[in-house]
């Protein structure tokens, strides 16, 4: 872009500045952060993320499932320190000897942002939503299966009755909705995005003032929350393009907090003092998802994935040709370690890991013998064909929103070809893989999950139930499994309430996925994350001390953030902004809708 005049620049700013206000749209940030000693304080978040739906019922991709846990409030929630249950909504609980009936206590005091009371009501409506309409369950079905009748039988109490004990009871990863806002749209709440009047109606922490899509998303601090206001106005999440991008805004000051970093940006931080980095342990896993045979619920099969794949011998022989030590060490920066279990160690009481005799090591020879075993030969190029002579070629998928992708499908083609298995890869914009992979027409495709401190919902996507309900229908599941010994499994986990069993039964679903070698968990990646400490002042980790500031199952970072007390140190680029960003939010503002679509989970995937 051409130099402009100082004149004109400024002009441009006043511009752009006084069209965005008389809009609604928040101001493009400047390059330098301004001193906030007086005046709103906003902490802007820079992100590439995609909100798929701003409804609590239908979304599924991290951000937006982020942002609900910012401005809904939950039954209960997780203590920031160790990511046990404490009380939110519900003060106390109480359960019948046969843990059958739960009778929670509710907060008595809160108001929505429209100032109208929560109560038990909303809480009884939000639930029986779910339970009785399948689109409400799109997100968050998984918690009520078991449930046999919510009600609210007055304003402070609810009374959840189970047909059996269900251990995930203080764990209810369910944002409740006001009532009297939704009970209009309940019929339908498979099309309604929440997205159309702003600020949305909420309890938590924030209130949802502004949204643009592709642009930003505005939080207004809530003065009524009951556990305090938060220090900071706004909370403001910007989207730039690219993690380059990010980290660049981040240094001019555009942004205040970038997560996560890759680890070649990660360390080029290290010397800015204005800059504070945090290497955390993740919750996430990474994986590379294997495609045994697209099937419905019922069984009926669709899709084109190889039929090679369904052999979980096959299956078996390709994670002996992957080396994830490798990727950790090159992809990874050494910042992560080597996958097994479907759960990282992070949650040290679920956390499974083989043993020496059943890893899958890197071994190609291994695993070239057994691929000789099943009757894929070489031919003299040193390429295998099927046992009816066809060339043996998968195709390999992955996003161009993840920049592990790229490199680790370099690797993981060149590891495949060196045992005799073809491989084509092709990355995509996460939207485009979401509708590939819910028609089932893919073979291999990365994939990567977060995971919550009650394992129920991730492991519930690997059951026979977690199939999609017709051909090429929206699923939350990562590869189309059913496997009769890992549901007898979960159906046991749900029901145990004594922690040392259920992580017993936890443990052993992991291993039963790892033996048929569905998914080959490659690798739990560290959370490299930075924020402008001449902005922030201090805020809060979890779980402490070694977890994150932007966790997908908490607020605490930014409800707890303080602002700095001291000005912040200026940029060398005084001011500059980018014109299309500017012309955009404008553009944004004039009343265009943007159509979202329910999809499978992305690249920014639900927790």
């Amino acid at each position: 872009m051409p130099r402009t005049p100082k004149h004109r620049r400024l002009a441009t700013v006043l511009a752009v500045a006084t069209a965005c206000a008389a809009l609604g749209f928040p101001a493009v940030a400047s390059a330098a952060p301004a001193d906030q000693s007086a005046g709103p304080k906003t902490l802007t978040i820079a992100t590439n993320g995609s909100v798929d739906s701003l409804s609590p019922f239908l979304a599924q991709r991290l951000l937006p499932t982020h942002i609900h846990r910012l401005i809904y409030d939950f039954l209960t929630n997780y203590d920031p320190k160790d990511d046990h249950a404490v009380p939110a909504l519900a003060t106390s609980w109480s359960t019948s000897p046969d843990k059958l009936v739960w009778t929670f206590t509710i907060r008595d005091g809160m108001k929505w942002s429209d100032g109208k009371p929560v109560t038990a009501e909303d809480i009884a409506w939000t639930y029986n939503l779910i339970m009785t309409s399948p689109d409400a369950a799109t997100g968050n079905g998984n918690f009520v299966v078991n449930f046999k009748s919510v009600a609210a039988p007055d304003p402070k109490t609810l009374v959840i009755t189970l047909s059996k004990p269900q251990a995930t009871m203080l764990a209810l990863d369910i944002p409740v909705v006001p009532k009297h806002v939704w009970e209009s749209h309940a019929a339908d709440i498979g099309k309604f995005h929440n997205d159309t009047q702003f600020p949305i109606v909420s309890n938590g922490p924030f209130i949802l003032s502004g949204y643009a899509k592709g642009q930003y998303i505005e939080l207004t601090a809530n003065p009524n929350y009951w556990r305090g206001k938060p220090k900071f106005d706004k909370v403001i999440y910007r989207y730039y393009k690219d993690s380059d991008a990010m980290v660049e805004a981040l240094k001019k000051g555009e942004a205040h907090f970038v997560s996560p970093l890759t680890p070649a940006q990660y360390n080029a931080l290290g010397d800015r003092p204005e800059i504070t980095r945090n290497k955390a342990q993740g919750k996430r896993f990474y994986a590379l998802a294997a495609n045994p045979g697209a099937t419905t619920k019922s069984g009926q099969a669709f899709g084109d994935g190889s039929p090679a794949l369904r052999d979980s011998q096959f299956r078996r022989a390709l994670m002996y040709a992957i080396d994830s030590k490798t990727l950790v060490a090159k992809t990874l920066g050494g910042y992560g370690e080597p996958g097994a279990g479907y759960l990282p160690p992070i949650w040290a009481n679920n956390h499974w890991k083989p043993d020496a005799a059943e890893a899958y090591t890197h071994n190609p020879d291994k695993a070239g013998e057994m691929l000789d075993a099943l009757g894929y030969r070489k031919g003299a190029d040193g390429m295998r064909t099927t046992p009816d002579g066809q060339p043996l070629t998968l195709r390999l998928f992955g996003q161009t929103q993840r920049v592990d992708d790229t490199q680790n499908a370099s690797y993981i083609s060149e590891w495949l070809k060196g045992v005799g298995v073809g491989v084509t890869v092709s990355m995509m914009d996460q939207g485009k893989l979401a509708d590939v992979e819910t028609a089932g027409n893919y073979d291999l495709a990365f994939d990567s999950w977060s995971t919550n401190p009650d394992p129920d919902f991730v492991l519930s996507l690997q059951t026979c139930a977690g199939r999609p309900d017709t051909p090429g229908a929206s699923f939350l599941g990562d590869t189309f499994v059913c496997d009769a010994t890992y549901d007898e499994l979960y159906a046991q986990q749900i029901t145990e309430y004594d922690q040392a069993k259920r992580s017993d039964l936890v443990k052993r679903m992991q291993q039963q996925l790892y033996r048929g070698a569905y998914v080959n968990v490659l690798y739990y990646a560290n959370v490299l994350e930075a924020y402008r400490s001449d902005v922030i002042g201090s805020m809060q980790k979890q779980p402490q001390p070694n977890g994150m500031y932007y966790p997908q199952d908490g607020y605490w970072a930014w409800w707890s953030a303080t602002p700095a007390t001291a000005a912040p140190k200026k940029s060398g680029n005084t001011g500059a902004i980018v014109a299309g960003v500017a012309t955009a939010a404008i553009i944004g503002a004039a009343g265009v809708l943007f159509a979202t679509r329910r999809r499978r989970a992305g690249a920014d995937d639900r927790e």
